[in-house]
This record gives C-alpha cells, sequence and structure tokens, in this order.
C-alpha cells in the first residue's frame, strides 16, 4: 500500500501565523453566522411573509448538507491543490471568494430557490476555507502547542456574532441588500489580509510503501472503535446533544417576529443584545470553568451543573413570552455555555484514544460542535408544527425539545470516566483482578 508523505512545508512563526489565521477566520465567520443568526431569517421573511418559519428551515436544512460535505470535501481538495501559491493559502482565497459572491446573490434574491442556491454554495466554500484554515494548524504547529491556537479558534464563533450583530444594530436602517455587501466584503477583506501574514507553498510529496490493514482497522483509524474507546463515542453524544439545545439562539430572530410581533428593526436590537449579554457571560465563566474544575480535580459535576442551568434557561424561553426574560435567560445559558465550552474541551482532551491521532479526533468532535448550529433551523418548523397539534403550542414544544436534548446529553457524561478513574482501553491488561505489570529492562 503506498502512503504519502510531506515535506518541505513552509513555516509560519506561532504568533503571526495565530494572528493571521484568527484575523481571516473571525471575519470569514462574521459573513457566515450574521445570516446564520438574523439576515436569513428576515430574507425569507420579506420573500415568503406568510409561511416564512418553513421556509427558513427549508433554506437551512439544504444549507446543512452542503456545511456537512464541504469541510471534509474541501479539506481533502487542499491536501492535494500542490501549487506554488500553497495548498491552504490557495482555498483561503477562493473560498471566501466564491462564498461572499453567493452572499451578494442571497442579497438580491427574489425568489426562494435562489436564496437555496445561493446559501448552499455559501456554506460549501466557506467549509472549504474552514477546511484549509484549521489545516494550517496540524502544519505548521508544533504538537505542545496546537491546543492553545485550538483554544483561541473556538472564540471566534462567539465572537464573530457578537461583532455582526453589533453592526446589525448599528446599520438597521440601511436597506437589506447593503447589509449583504457588507458582510460579503469583510468575509473577503479579512482573509485576503490574512494571506499576506501566513505562509504557505508548494511541497514535496513522498510516495512511501505501508503495510496492508484490513477493512476494520481502516474503519478504525477514520473513527475510534467504540467497543474499545467507548468514552469518546460518549463524549461526542454528549457534546451534540448539549449544542443542540445551545444552538436555540438560532431561531431566536424568527421567534422574535413569529412569536412577539417585532418589527425587523426591534429584533434585531433584541438579537444582538442576546449575542452581546450571552457573550460576556460566556466569556467570564470560560475562563473560571476550567480553572475550577483543575482546582477540585472533577469535570463530570461541573458538566452536569452547566446542562441543568441550561435546560432551566431554556424553560424560561418555552413559558415566560418576554423580552426582559429572554434576556436573563440568554445570560444564565451563557454562563452555562462558557463554563461548559472549557470544561468539555478539557474533559475531550483528557479521554483522546490517541495523541498521534488527537488532531483528526478533535476533527470528529468538531462536527458534534459545528452540526447542530445547520440541523437546529433545519428541524426548527417540524418541532413548531408538532408542538401546534399536540397543543402544547409551538414555541412552547420547539425549547422543551431542545431541553429534552440537553438532558440526554447531560446524562452522556455518566458513562464518561472522571479525572483519575481508569479508561477502558487502559484497564485492557487486567484480567480476573490481576494487573499484569511488564518487567523493567
Amino acid at each position: 500500500m503506498v502512503v504519502q508523505e510531506v515535506r518541505g512545508q513552509i513555516q509560519t512563526p506561532f504568533r503571526r501565523l495565530t494572528f493571521g489565521i484568527m484575523l481571516g477566520y473571525v471575519c470569514m465567520m462574521i459573513s457566515l453566522m450574521t445570516p446564520a443568526a438574523l439576515l436569513l431569517s428576515f430574507k425569507m421573511i420579506e420573500i415568503d411573509p406568510t409561511n416564512y418559519e418553513v421556509s427558513y428551515g427549508l433554506v437551512a436544512g439544504i444549507g446543512a448538507v452542503f456545511a456537512i460535505i464541504g469541510n471534509p470535501l474541501g479539506g481533502a481538495i487542499s491536501d492535494r491543490t500542490n501549487i506554488g501559491f500553497g495548498r491552504r493559502r490557495t482555498w483561503i482565497l477562493v473560498g471566501p471568494l466564491m462564498g461572499c459572491l453567493a452572499l451578494v446573490w442571497i442579497g438580491f434574491a427574489t425568489d426562494i430557490w435562489q436564496v437555496i442556491v445561493g446559501w448552499c454554495i455559501a456554506q460549501l466554500f466557506f467549509n472549504f476555507a474552514m477546511a484549509a484554515y484549521t489545516a494550517l494548524i496540524p502544519d505548521q504547529v508544533e504538537v505542545k502547542k496546537q491546543g492553545t491556537i485550538s483554544g483561541l479558534l473556538g472564540l471566534a464563533l462567539p465572537l464573530s456574532l457578537t461583532i455582526g450583530m453589533i453592526l446589525m444594530m448599528a446599520l438597521k436602517t440601511i436597506p437589506t441588500s447593503s447589509k449583504w455587501l457588507l458582510i460579503s466584503i469583510i468575509g473577503v477583506v479579512g482573509p485576503i489580509i490574512s494571506l499576506f501574514i501566513i505562509r504557505d507553498g508548494k511541497v514535496t510529496i513522498v510516495q512511501k510503501e505501508k503495510e496492508k490493514i484490513s477493512v476494520k482497522e481502516k474503519l478504525s483509524r477514520i473513527y475510534p472503535n467504540p467497543r474499545k474507546y467507548p468514552e469518546f463515542t460518549w463524549a461526542i453524544l454528549s457534546k451534540f446533544l448539549v449544542n443542540m439545545g445551545l444552538a436555540y439562539s438560532l431561531y431566536t430572530a424568527v421567534m422574535l417576529v413569529k412569536r412577539m410581533d417585532l418589527s425587523q428593526a426591534e429584533a434585531t436590537d433584541v438579537v444582538g443584545t442576546i449575542k452581546i449579554v450571552a457573550l460576556i457571560a460566556t466569556a467570564f465563566t470560560s475562563i473560571i470553568g476550567g480553572k475550577l474544575s483543575d482546582r477540585f480535580g472533577k469535570q463530570k459535576p461541573f458538566l452536569y451543573a452547566c446542562g441543568m442551568i441550561t435546560i432551566a434557561g431554556l424553560m424560561v424561553f418555552a413559558f415566560v413570552p418576554s423580552i426582559t426574560a429572554f434576556l436573563i435567560a440568554a445570560v444564565v445559558i451563557g454562563l452555562a455555555a462558557g463554563c461548559f465550552t472549557s470544561v468539555d474541551m478539557a474533559l475531550v482532551a483528557r479521554i483522546l484514544p490517541s495523541k498521534e491521532d488527537s488532531a483528526k479526533d478533535f476533527g470528529l468532535m468538531n462536527v458534534a460542535n459545528a452540526l447542530p448550529q445547520s440541523l437546529v433551523p433545519a428541524i426548527a418548523p417540524l418541532l413548531l408544527a408538532a408542538g401546534s397539534m399536540t397543543g402544547i403550542g409551538e414555541w412552547t414544544f420547539f425549547y422543551i425539545a431542545l431541553a429534552v436534548c440537553v438532558l440526554l446529553g447531560t446524562l452522556a457524561f455518566k458513562p464518561i470516566p472522571e479525572v483519575g478513574e481508569r479508561m477502558k482501553h487502559e484497564s485492557a491488561a487486567i484480567t480476573g483482578g490481576t494487573v499484569h505489570h511488564t518487567k523493567p529492562l
């Protein structure tokens, strides 16, 4: 079997690389997440005023498919784009450029099919660029510093959402098409500037012979064997389910217009305020959550608490239709989200099956982070319809369903070993109650 080894990778100084990635990634995410959280909802209200919640779910659902395939497909194409401009830099340029052209198309769209086509193209090419940015970390960063830059990259999403909301609040009186054009410019300019900061280039790919392995082993290298590493699968499941609840905010704009009868301008102010106060709360507990967990030598009690607090916040959204209550609930959920993110990241780092495959396994975990952001808007119309049919109430049922996801995700932490407890694959040498030690040399 022939495998490839990459040689001659150009290195960018760590601080320079970190700044370049953060600048380009945050600007790109502003242009992607601002529509996801606000502008796309308003666009569907304009095009389909009587049935916009269903139309928005349709657009988000189809776009989610392209988002899911875009990252691995973009990574594979980036790996094979071996030119002088750089494997990663090429798609850092092409991805946002194509994605932002699609956003401009959406800004001037007049039919649902135009929005669907534009959003699918945007999701696909932005994910190409995301894959290129994140691939720079294993390409150019030594293993002991990868956690640092990955942690900073994790701040890109809430930071970009907050910046986007502040912009929308400040410019809420300008035409919608102008807002789409503005975020498109930001989404292109940031990555282009980052190209002058990040170094990259053509590499030498050496073909090497490798022993043949079975299909089962090949699959285990893609995804760790659930029987051998059950804690990894439980961690992915718990992360996915909790993030389903935390993705409630992506449907807030629709909820405020449909449920609270707010205008687009009023909804923009409320959504922006919710994002800002939630970010402040998240930033506060993300700093202290991990430190407290380390101090007490426990992770699961913090994660259990975060789950219960998130459920309490969602229950406020479900049963107290008040703007003031929504703001309070957003702060509560933000406090839980910050602690959850920091402690869960430490838990994931501890239970990874293999240090050699840490980048790949973290990538699998990132799917559990990203997928709910597209999935919740896609299934929202179904949940609203179910709430209407059962008589519980559309929005009450919607938030209860997300709270149930968080509850199940919280329960999924139980099988994961606590700090200091032995994991299943670490106890493979223990049989019949006897530990088999190796003899010293």
